[in-house]
């Protein structure tokens, strides 16, 4: 399969999981949202020329019906003599923004070769993400302030100029007053870090890093873009609970010390990643509809090929009908 048919097909991979989703957008059932937009993404996915495996996904196969890791995808699964390829999906980053008409709902997807993207499990992750700028400049143990200042000397600015993404949650309590004491503005998300880490590689979103404890598998994903753009995402697997430490540890995860670079969570070489809009935001717009079809604004970057794409895709449904341009 061509790199160019790849990056066509992977772009509709997301643009089909996303145009799924927008149907149900306000409804306020993210479960049903989230629903549609898997079922979307795995039937195209099948409609691929390739041998792929699902390495992040809608979780374990008990759990899961579709998207569950370790199943195989493409027209190609089961061929042990076709190039295979590790795909990790998010069919819907935020559902609960999807469900309530709320900004930033996106569908996501990345792919390696095989052992290019680590196989996270379902749990969390300290993380750190910030762009090429401050690329090296920030460490996990650091104190925040300590940071702060080493981004802001990076963007030949200071600390009151930063605006740092944090997921609204109690347990940040504590990072949320240290970056306010180093004087920092905060913009709080109420989900979404994945797509607010790549806003931070990107100039012109007004986000210079994303910090606190989201979902591992969001980490990799993030990683694998972070890849394309030159960022970077330091990372830690953190146990919230019992349950969770206890699954770390079934999964061979028992140094829960280890800081994973960007490299480390997303070592492969020819790594892929596409990400379509379902409702506007910082990079993308949402899903439009108009009398005679769609259009979708879409994320794409090849690493291998060193290109970074902004896709907008019309979809006719009835071409008696004008087409909307904007």
């Amino acid at each position: 399969m061509s790199q160019h048919n790849i990056e066509q097909e992977f772009v509709t991979v997301t643009e089909q999981a996303a145009l799924a989703a927008a149907h149900t957008m306000g409804i306020g059932d993210g479960r049903h949202s989230d629903k549609v937009a898997v079922e979307a993404m795995r039937r195209t996915l099948d409609d691929i020329d390739i041998a792929g495996r699902v390495v992040i996904g809608e979780g374990e196969r008990d759990k899961a019906p579709m998207l569950y890791v370790g199943e195989e995808v493409g027209r190609y699964k089961g061929d042990d003599s076709a190039r295979g390829i590790d795909i990790a999906v998010d069919p819907l980053e935020g559902t609960n923004l999807c469900a309530t008409g709320a900004p930033g709902a996106v569908a996501v997807l990345a792919a390696a070769e095989r052992g290019g993207l680590l196989h996270a499990p379902d749990t969390y992750m300290e993380k750190i993400v910030v762009g090429p700028t401050a690329r090296g400049r920030v460490q996990l143990d650091a104190p925040v302030p300590e940071n702060l200042r080493n981004i802001a000397d990076a963007f030949k600015r200071s600390v009151e100029d930063l605006t740092v993404v944090v997921l609204e949650r109690d347990r940040h309590q504590q990072l949320i007053a240290d970056i306010r004491s180093a004087g920092a503005r905060i913009r709080l998300i109420p989900d979404g870090d994945l797509s607010a880490g790549i806003s931070a590689a990107v100039r012109g979103t007004g986000v210079h890093a994303v910090m606190g404890i989201g979902g591992a598998p969001e980490g990799v994903i993030t990683a694998a873009a972070m890849r394309c753009l030159g960022g970077e995402i330091i990372a830690r697997l953190v146990a919230l609970d019992e349950e969770q430490k206890g699954r770390l540890n079934e999964l061979g995860y028992r140094d829960l010390s280890k800081i994973y670079s960007t490299e480390e969570l997303a070592q492969g070489n020819d790594i892929v990643f596409s990400m379509s809009g379902v409702t506007d935001g910082e990079l993308l717009r949402g899903v439009r509809f108009f009398g005679g079809g769609s259009r979708t604004s879409t994320l794409f970057m090849s690493l291998a090929q060193g290109v970074i794409r902004f896709v907008e895709t019309i979809h006719r449904e009835d071409p008696t009908l004008p087409v909307m341009f904007r």
